[in-house]
């Protein structure tokens, strides 16, 4: 059987989930603060829950961001650290990837914009779109203002915009809200979407060593997108 730990600590919430050949489990708890203390007791419930011992884990995967600096940090240290101790491999996993993985699993969207409120006046964003049963990135994970976001040419309400960003959906440029048809502000980046993301990415050999367990700021990079 194989078994996936992934967590999440880039929000307000902080999530654990198991993935054991399909099946999921996991937890969320909602505090501002605190992750660093929180993750690891709610691992070893999940763990006792599910009857798996930590040795019995294959890999480990976690939110690599973007989010809070503080909280992606927290996630890449701890997921490094368990890691090491297993000498099993890593996967960073995208939040903006998990938001959209969130939205097309329990929403039905097709065409998602996962958006995240990067202060400064500033958005952290993509556009995944669903094919032959996947998410695919129409745009990669970038930072822009508001304003300065373009689009490839969508078709009028085709697309789902989750995250916090959608408190900024009024700034962006009035062709692009008209692409707009749904919005999921209350959302946030959860672990239960990342291991099936880390799953796939498995499946697949996307992996990585301890060693290169990073956060993700995204502050120096620029969106782009395919045409």
């Amino acid at each position: 059987m194989t078994s996936l730990l992934a967590l999440d600590a880039s929000s307000s919430a902080c999530s654990v989930a198991l993935w054991m050949d399909g099946n999921v489990i996991g937890r969320v708890e909602h505090a501002p603060r605190g992750h660093t203390r929180r993750l690891m007791p709610m691992i070893d419930a999940l763990l006792d829950e599910a009857d798996i011992a930590r040795t019995s884990l294959d890999a480990i995967a976690y939110g690599h961001g973007p989010g809070s600096f503080t909280g992606i940090r927290i996630a890449a240290g701890v997921a490094q650290g368990i890691a090491y101790g297993l000498e099993r491999p890593l996967l960073g996993i995208s939040t903006l990837r998990a938001l959209a993985q969130g939205a097309w699993q329990r929403d039905g969207a097709s065409l998602v914009m996962p958006a995240l409120d990067a202060r400064l006046g500033e958005l952290y964003v993509a556009l995944y779109q669903a094919e032959q049963g996947r998410l695919e990135a129409v745009m990669a994970d970038g930072v822009v203002a508001p304003e300065a976001l373009v689009l490839p040419s969508c078709q009028p309400g085709s697309i789902t915009m989750i995250g916090s960003g959608v408190t900024l959906l009024d700034r962006l440029p009035s062709g692009i809200q008209e692409y707009v048809g749904t919005t999921l502000e209350d959302r946030e980046p959860e672990a239960c979407d990342i291991v099936q993301l880390a799953a796939m990415d498995f499946a697949s050999g996307l992996i990585t060593s301890p060693q290169q367990a990073l956060p993700i700021y995204l502050r120096d990079q620029v969106v782009s997108s395919k045409r």
